[in-house]
């Protein structure tokens, strides 16, 4: 885990409920439309239930980072990443890109693109290792200007396919390692069919 700008631990998790994601939409708000005046139908645009993951990187029990992941065919898109302001550091922010990259690089993505602020293109570099997608023109939205950056993640050994189990795909999303309640489910009637 990694630690916050006061030294504590930063834990980071998949969203799995309303009262998560109603956390998650607290932090945007506060750091999106209370910092940075966007407006409220820029900032719910509409793609934070369709193939969205939440990650909400908490010290102690207190949200204090969220970050939206988007799939699409051959990439990841990381969106909404807002850490609250007495957290900023870098801490937050580099364990859930790395708790980003690990649930990518387990669903078989090689590939992780970013629309960032351009003025926040340094930190992304030292943090996200990043790199700016050549040939791409800056843009702007909801009054920044923005550019595109890419990651490339090398294969993981542990990436999920069409021969994992299939209990395993049915646990929840970055939990796969954990037997979840299908798991339970599957126990209680596979002996009687047995």
């Amino acid at each position: 885990m990694n630690q916050s700008p006061r030294n504590e631990r930063v834990d980071v998790a998949v969203a799995r409920s309303i009262a998560e994601i109603m956390e998650a939409f607290a932090i945007r708000t506060l750091v999106y439309m209370g910092e940075q005046n966007c407006p409220y139908d820029e900032e719910y645009d509409g793609n934070d239930f369709a193939a969205a993951t939440h990650l909400i990187a908490r010290v102690g029990r207190e949200p204090v980072g969220v970050m939206r992941l988007r799939w699409f065919a051959d990439f990841c898109k990381v969106e909404r990443v807002a850490v609250r302001r007495e957290h900023r550091g870098g801490e937050v922010a580099q364990a859930m890109i790395e708790a980003a990259c690990e649930i990518a690089g387990r669903k078989g993505y090689r590939t992780i693109l970013g629309h960032i602020q351009s003025h926040l293109l340094p930190f992304w570099r030292r943090y996200g290792g990043v790199s700016v997608r050549s040939g791409r023109p800056r843009f702007f939205f909801s009054d920044h200007e923005y550019v595109e950056v890419v990651r490339t993640l090398a294969p993981h050994a542990n990436a999920l396919t069409l021969d994992t189990p299939a209990m395993v795909l049915l646990r929840p999303e970055g939990a796969w390692d954990e037997p979840g309640v299908l798991d339970r489910s599957n126990e209680r009637l596979a002996p009687a069919l047995l």
